[in-house]
């Protein structure tokens, strides 16, 4: 007969932690593969001429009736920093997205587009192995959420258990893996991209964070799952030893 468990209360306590955990960074990951603040900055941009009744500081106005004349617009698109304006951008995995001048709203191109051809490749690899860390997390999940509220055995409960702790630590190796694969992508493109699209300054967003977060709980998770399990076999061995031990004991020293 096998030895009892650990104390249910532990071993619920230690499942649900992992659950809260997995639940988090698949929450996170989907929050940060949807989005597209993954890298935010500016781009430097010459001031546009003004139209019409336009006003304000963000076009080019000609006072002289030979305004339009090419040696007047050379000499004004040469002039010091005060002929530009910088729009803020922000870009994700699928598009990028910069603010207009003298509109309201913002203009957003598909992000692949932007790629050079030659790393095109590299990000259609990170997209899917983007996916399938969302895949592997939600596996994950419904693993742990069987194991906490499906009452079986606890053999059965190891069986889940060390299969949800290698589908975690699978998905939290694929998640950085993707995550390196896009920060390559985005600095070749910053470096080779189109030349209406180049950054002035940039910086990770919020969303780039959020995907890193994704992946420290992912192997939060991983490790308290492969803990929970550790504790549960040391345990078994433990109680095993002892009701050896006092089988020796009776058999060595019958009670008569």
């Amino acid at each position: 007969r096998m030895p009892a468990s650990i104390p249910e209360a532990d071993r619920r306590h230690r499942a649900s932690a992992a659950f809260s955990l997995s639940f988090l960074s698949l929450v996170f990951s989907i929050t940060a593969f949807s989005s597209s603040h993954w890298c935010e900055g500016t781009r430097k941009v010459a001031k546009p001429f003004c139209k019409g009744d336009s006003k304000g500081n963000l076009c080019i106005r000609f006072n002289s009736p030979d305004g339009n004349n090419s040696q007047a617009v050379q000499y004004i698109w040469e002039t010091g920093d005060d002929k530009f304006v910088e729009k803020n951008f922000h870009a994700g995995i699928w598009y990028s997205c910069e603010e207009m001048i003298n509109e309201d709203g913002e203009r957003c191109r598909s992000f692949i587009s932007l790629t050079p051809a030659s790393d095109r490749g590299v990000l259609w690899l990170s997209i899917v192995t983007e996916l399938l860390y969302v895949v592997l997390l939600l596996t994950g999940n419904i693993l742990m959420s069987v194991e906490i509220f499906y009452y079986s055995s606890v053999i059965d409960g190891l069986k889940i258990n060390a299969f949800s702790a290698v589908v975690t630590v699978l998905a939290g190796l694929l998640g950085m893996v993707a995550h390196m694969m896009y920060t390559t992508v985005f600095q070749m493109t910053v470096n080779l991209g189109p030349e209406d699209w180049r950054p002035h300054t940039w910086d990770y967003g919020w969303s780039y964070g959020l995907a890193w977060t994704s992946f420290a709980c992912c192997m939060a998770a991983a490790v308290t799952t492969i803990n929970k399990y550790t504790k549960t076999i040391l345990e078994f061995k433990h109680k095993r030893k002892k009701l050896e031990r006092s089988f020796r004991i009776q058999y060595n020293f019958p009670d008569h």
